[in-house]
């Protein structure tokens, strides 16, 4: 999957850091002692929807018609419904044998959402939006003193992304955990639209250490939608992210996002990868 980023820190920071009423696990599927494939379940915890649930799965490519898949859906559908979980949702890569092992496991077709990828050191990035009157730009690194407003922000932000399962973001201290703690966060390349001190608007940046970046999340509060704020906070993310060496940006786009896909198309970013949300109830 080389279109997410990915790092060993970020993998023991979510395996230690998410909320343990989530139940999560990280499955791996060995052969002759070499991981082969992947699962990530869990519980939705902060749904007001009990038993919601959501498993990835992932075998290495050449590593396929091993049985490695079946034996993590079995594993994960057994360890989850033990849960407490009577529906679980899946990202599935959009390919011919992929969909079809999701449906011969009982799973069926949902919304889908594209994987994104921009060169950042050979591309040409427009230049930035001029902030609306009365709008700032800043980073989050100006919040690291009192991140609490960079949380209501990114909580009212995510409930209106498109999504299959509503959550209900209350708990500041599992998001300062989980979130504002992460190793792949870089705040400094976090652009954060501001007016009258409080964040409106932002896109946040996750770096690996490398050469890679990218976008986590970029959203808007309702007040101040339809100002051109996603553009300006993303835009001027990127030109600093290329200014600070990162030659590499992706990002994640749900297909029926109209807006946002106009504001990656606009940026130069291309589709690589797109992935088919299924679901399938359990009982």
């Amino acid at each position: 999957m080389p279109f997410i980023l990915w790092t060993p820190e970020g993998v023991v920071h979510r395996l230690v850091h998410t909320h343990p009423d989530s139940r999560s696990r990280s499955l791996v599927a060995e052969e002759d002692g070499e991981t082969i494939g992947t699962a990530q379940i869990g519980l939705v915890h902060d749904s007001p929807e009990p038993g919601q649930a959501y498993l990835n799965v992932y075998v290495h490519p050449d590593r396929l018609r091993r049985g490695a898949g079946g034996l993590l859906v079995r594993t994960a559908e057994e360890y989850l419904a033990t849960e407490g979980a009577t529906k679980l949702f899946a990202w599935v890569l959009d390919g011919p044998a992929n969909l079809a092992f999701a449906e011969r496991h009982g799973y069926e077709r949902r919304r889908s959402a594209h994987f994104l990828r921009l060169d950042l050191a050979n591309g040409t990035l427009p230049p930035p939006p001029s902030p609306p009157p009365g709008v700032e730009l800043r980073t989050a690194a100006d919040f690291a003193d009192d991140p609490r407003p960079m949380f209501e922000l990114d909580a009212e932000t995510l409930a209106d992304e498109p999504s299959d399962v509503d959550v209900e973001f209350t708990d500041y201290e599992a998001w300062l955990a989980e979130t504002w703690r992460h190793p792949l966060l870089n705040r400094e390349l976090t652009s954060v639209a501001v007016v009258d001190g409080r964040p409106i608007a932002f896109s946040v940046a996750y770096t690996d250490g490398g050469i890679r970046y990218s976008s986590a999340m970029t959203g808007t509060v309702r007040t101040h939608r339809g100002r051109g704020l996603a553009k300006l906070t993303k835009t001027d993310s990127l030109h600093r992210a290329r200014a600070a060496g990162y030659t590499e940006a992706f990002t994640g786009n749900d297909t029926d996002n109209g807006p946002m896909l106009a504001v990656n198309k606009w940026l130069g970013y291309e589709i690589c990868a797109t992935e088919v949300r299924h679901v399938r109830e359990l009982g």
